[in-house]
């Protein structure tokens, strides 16, 4: 069996003395092991960076096989993304993310998404946004989607500010007050139904992280036995850091 197929490196784990199990994000094939002869060389350990794009063939006998890869890079990012602690967490916390997916199951919105993502690395609150949006999408693929375009209440689309930590979907201001202490907060740049565009603040991005931080540790985490790990929180700390720099920098200005 052969396939190829474009992808990007999320990591790799030694086998043997010279080769690799590489761990890749492929467009058409979900996440996907392989083996990569003389990985360890020189030649291609930069290329076996997480966060890179290359073209990959992957040839097995079976398809059960773990198989093996042979990668052309088309894009070297790590150089740059291991510039930045903002870029290394958000390279694993995406990594990590993506193996809450079954291997070899296509996700080609995931992997689209995951490139945007890596792009925008170096921009506190637009990877933090960017970042939150791809948790709300890995939600919605393990079937734990949340609705955030009307109030779960009325049926309105006006002034949606909470989301309900029962049902995963959003609550208007009038509905929702009562029940505040036990609601979450909905950021403005996730309402679903607002026509204006607003770009993340940093403390709409804390409430943004605590919402999908909520749902995939009670959904998907804990049903596991599982935790959301260090990186995440190392993510966010860089996040909200960038954002209060750059807030800071804008008053002074």
């Amino acid at each position: 069996m052969e396939w190829q197929d474009e992808a990007i490196v999320l990591g790799v784990r030694r086998h043997g003395e010279t080769s690799v199990v590489a761990e890749l994000m492929t467009r058409r094939h979900g996440r996907h092991m392989g083996l990569v002869r003389s990985g360890r060389s020189r030649a291609m350990q930069p290329v076996l960076q997480p966060g890179n794009a290359v073209d990959a063939t992957w040839r097995a006998r079976l398809s059960e096989h773990l198989g093996d890869f042979r990668l052309e890079p088309t894009r070297l990012r790590a150089a740059g993304l291991m510039e930045k602690a903002l870029s290394v967490y958000g390279v694993q916390a995406l990594a990590a993310l993506l193996r809450l997916l079954p291997e070899r199951d296509p996700h080609p919105h995931l992997y689209e998404g995951l490139s945007v993502v890596l792009d925008h690395l170096s921009e506190p609150a637009v990877a933090g946004e960017l970042f939150v949006r791809f948790e709300l999408a890995v939600l919605n693929d393990l079937g734990f989607g949340l609705d955030l375009t009307e109030c779960a209440a009325t049926g309105g689309r006006d002034e949606l500010v909470y989301v309900s930590p029962k049902s995963g979907r959003a609550v208007c201001r009038a509905a929702g007050e009562p029940y505040a202490p036990r609601l979450l907060a909905l950021p403005d740049f996730l309402n679903g139904a607002q026509n204006e565009v607003r770009p993340a603040t940093g403390a709409a991005l804390a409430d943004a992280f605590r919402l999908t931080g909520f749902f995939l540790t009670r959904n998907v985490y804990e049903p596991r036995g599982a935790t959301g790990g260090s990186v995440r929180d190392s993510f966010i700390q860089a996040v909200l850091k960038g954002c209060d720099a750059a807030g800071a920098s804008a008053a002074a200005e």
